[in-house]
């Protein structure tokens, strides 16, 4: 039986051999008995019987069984081998590192990482201090909660800053953008192929002929594209946009766009794959060095953005972002001035050229110098690498947290320390996809030296692939009878869903509109709150 989902009385319809989007027609032309759609102007359900719709029941009813523990309005549920219901849930077991391994013993600084996931590969750019600040790639292979390096590489002999490393997936390149000291402050980037474990370069293009700081960069898996992001020191220190395109080993540059008439600092990147957007994420110094976030559309070689829009009304130093594909959010992890530069987390939310966010959730209180966000697509966790300059065994130690997106917010684990010595510095943590682990890039201050880390994040969960029964109907206590909505059922007790798409159960019994392991199918979002259960 196709459902639809549509809009009201219309000319026109969009057939689907089992979901999508139409509309009613008056006429309804192709229509077959048995085929029902939501009209999202009264919320009901329309069935039509060979020669006109009308208006149908909910659908498939309820299941009553013993609730095993509490149950929430809405909340997933499964059906125990016992007969009894209770919530889908999951269960954080011992998060495990590895040891850790040093890939540069020279002072490396302003690390940052990327996933080549063409060669299964880390790469981490770099300020080698100990060789004249050179601009300086390594490689690193994950086996298990190991990491082993190559020999490290010069991508420039030239003194750089702001290294920003992203991995174009089209081309399976890597490309890393920079500040060039020796060529006036320039702004360039540079093309890297990753063979076993090493890394070669082509030459240096520049895409800015006049001073850039800030750069940051991220990848456009939609349209194929680098964008760079940086402020532009000879245009009034302006946050700056421009999108590149690898070609071989070289990359060409369209022009660039500004994004912030301001001073715009610490420039970062992601990119929302649902969307298909680019999220900018600064502090804007023209607006008291709020934390502000601007969404941009590719197209061709250029790039546009929206209005920018605050999300934290204080100074908000070094920010990072990173995207959940699971729940299709965008999630700023920064320090935050106006709570005494504790560390704090957000979720925001793409929409055509703008982004919304959710309440801010501190995740650390203490002061947290600097914070490197991941996306683990495995467990569908937000990791959080920082400095905890508090820490109780040791100051500003390395520490990991892990988070879960429910909505428009998130939740924090407790947190771990990865490297207990003093000053750790120049965190960047990256996910490697094809291990399901985390790899945390970091300089020991205690020795100077450059070091990796792999982190596992692991969990249990109750959902298996046959057991997902439908949402609790109500809020119920342990041993009370609850009633279950099932397949056929609309349930409305939900938030944050993405209208028209099928969203399914994760392992701890939130919704995504990414599948997860097992992928359970939960149905059809017909608005932000109302689901349409399916298996």
């Amino acid at each position: 039986m196709p459902i639809f989902v549509g809009t009201g009385d219309t000319s026109s319809r969009i057939r689907s051999n089992r979901v999508g989007f139409a509309s009613h027609s008056a006429n309804p032309g192709t229509a077959s008995e048995g085929d029902v759609y939501f009209n999202s102007s009264d919320g009901g359900l329309r069935a039509y019987d060979g020669s006109a719709w009308s208006a149908v029941g909910a659908g498939g009813g309820t299941f009553s069984g013993i609730a095993s523990g509490t149950l929430s309005n809405g909340q997933t549920v499964i059906i125990q081998s016992n007969g009894t219901v209770v919530g889908v849930s999951s269960t954080a077991l011992p998060q495990g590192f590895g040891s850790a391994k040093e890939f540069d013993s020279s002072v490396p600084t302003e690390m940052s990482t990327a996933y080549d996931s063409t060669n299964n590969k880390i790469v981490i750019a770099y300020i080698d201090n100990g060789n004249s600040n050179y601009g300086t790639a390594v490689v690193g292979t994950v086996s298990g909660t190991s990491i082993s390096f190559g020999t490290p590489v010069v991508f420039a002999s030239t003194s750089v800053k702001y290294p920003s490393a992203t991995f174009d997936s089209t081309n399976g390149k890597v490309v890393i953008a920079y500040e060039d000291d020796d060529a006036s402050d320039h702004g360039k980037a540079v093309v890297g192929t990753v063979s076993g474990t090493s890394i070669s370069f082509g030459s240096a293009v520049t895409f800015e002929s006049a001073a850039v700081s800030y750069v940051g960069s991220t990848f456009d898996s939609t349209n194929g594209k680098v964008v760079i992001v940086y402020q532009d020191d000879a245009n009034n220190e302006y946050g700056t946009a421009i999108v590149g395109t690898v070609s071989g080993t070289s990359i060409s540059f369209g022009s660039p766009t500004v994004y912030e008439s301001a001073e715009a600092l610490e420039n970062v990147a992601t990119f929302d794959s649902t969307n298909g957007k680019v999220v900018v994420v600064y502090r804007d110094s023209g607006n008291s060095n709020y934390g502000t976030a601007v969404v941009g559309t590719v197209s061709g070689t250029s790039i546009s953005f929206g209005t920018p829009v605050v999300y934290n009304n204080a100074n908000s130093p070094t920010p990072s972002a990173t995207f959940d594909s699971t729940n299709g959010k965008v999630v700023i992890a920064y320090k935050d001035y106006g709570t005494s530069q504790y560390g704090k987390a957000i979720v925001g939310t793409v929409s055509g050229t703008s982004i919304s966010f959710g309440s801010e959730v501190q995740f650390e209180a203490a002061i947290v110098p600097q914070v490197s966000a991941t996306f683990d697509s495995t467990n569908g966790k937000i990791v959080l690498a920082y400095k905890d300059y508090a820490n109780p065994t040791q100051a500003n130690a390395g520490t990991v947290i892990v988070g879960t997106v429910s909505g428009t917010s998130i939740s924090f684990d407790t947190a771990t320390v990865f490297n207990d010595a003093s000053q750790t510095q120049n965190i960047s943590a990256i996910y490697d996809s094809t291990n399901g682990k985390v790899v945390i890039a970091f300089r020991e201050a205690d020795g100077n030296t450059g070091q990796a880390i792999v982190f596992n994040v692991t969990s249990s969960s109750n959902l298996t692939s046959t057991n997902f029964l439908g949402f609790s109907d109500a809020a119920y206590s342990d041993g009370a009878t609850a009633k279950v909505q099932i397949v056929g059922s609309i349930d409305d007790a939900q938030t944050g869903l993405t209208t028209g798409s099928i969203h399914y159960v994760q392992r701890d019994g939130s919704l995504g509109v990414a599948a997860s392991d097992p992928s359970v199918v939960a149905g059809i979002a017909l608005t932000d709150t109302k689901i349409l259960i399916r298996k």
